[in-house]
């Protein structure tokens, strides 16, 4: 299966992967276009596409059309304020029988895509994140009108092999935004304090670092695991009087809950707002 890829970066790369690892599509299958050479040498190097391999499947920006036009499933891994100029730049290339588009754009929605490609063409609309680079990602999708369960088949093959994939209405996806795709920054800061409270406290620094990081994964594996609620393992740690419980008080005085929440309203409403004043 023939797979373009229009921007290569991380995400791109990442989703390539997951394609190669579903056994959707061989190296020499996967074409890609990207507007600098580092971000090509990046890309084929994730992807693990030799030299002479790399430099025929990876173009610059100019060859969009090119590289759609011989695609099965084409990828818009572009910034969402070049998603629709991209979008249209391709349109009278794409063909509705046998083609898939799938936009891992934040904000644009899409009705707004299909707008720019014409009615026929059939779209997904994936909410990716950063861990799946390593597997563990957390993905959200939404399908267009035309598209068929064989499409989001394909989508969920290549994004389950990155971690997990949820179909979902469109109405939520900026939500998904708000808390699962931008969610790893604010897990980062998280371990980051938690990293600087041990120094703070005498730890060395990497010591400090190493504990705060299994700290966090471990947590999460545990809610993953028991299927427990958050609060019930909490419970389970905080006996009376003791030191998780002086910690508690402190998180909650510090308004960290508070925070974490308005973090996660913040992302879905500039979610919401990235697709106004799109040019008609």
């Amino acid at each position: 299966m023939k797979l373009a890829f229009l921007g290569a970066g991380r995400m791109a790369a990442a989703i390539a992967r997951g394609a190669l690892d579903a056994h959707l599509c061989t190296p020499a299958e996967i074409r890609a276009t990207a507007r600098t050479e580092p971000t090509r040498a990046a890309f084929a190097k994730t992807v693990g596409l030799k030299d002479h391999a790399a430099e025929a499947a990876i173009q610059p920006a100019t060859e969009n059309a090119q590289i759609a036009a011989a695609a099965e499933i084409v990828f818009l891994c572009v910034k969402p304020l070049d998603l629709v100029a991209v979008a249209r730049e391709i349109a009278p290339h794409l063909r509705a029988d046998n083609q898939l588009l799938v936009s891992v754009a934040a904000g644009i929605s899409l009705a707004d895509l299909q707008k720019a490609v014409g009615d026929a063409v059939p779209l997904v609309r994936v909410m990716p994140n950063t861990p799946a680079l390593v597997g563990q990602g957390a993905c959200a999708y939404a399908r267009g009108a035309t598209t068929t369960d064989h499409h989001t088949g394909l989508v969920e093959k290549i994004f389950g092999a990155l971690g997990e994939i949820h179909a979902i209405d469109e109405k939520l996806i900026d939500a998904v935004n708000g808390l699962s795709a931008s969610g790893p920054a604010y897990v980062f800061t998280v371990i980051e304090a938690l990293a600087d409270g041990g120094v703070l406290m005498g730890l060395p620094r990497v010591l400090a670092a190493s504990l705060a990081t299994q700290t966090v994964l471990g947590a999460a594996a545990l809610v993953k695991e028991t299927g427990h609620h958050p609060a019930q393992l909490r419970d389970a740690v905080a006996s009376a009087g003791g030191t998780t419980m002086a910690g508690l008080e402190a998180l909650e005085a510090g308004g960290l809950r508070a925070a974490l929440i308005a973090a996660v309203r913040a992302g879905t409403v500039r979610a919401r707002g990235l697709g106004a004043g799109l040019p008609p």
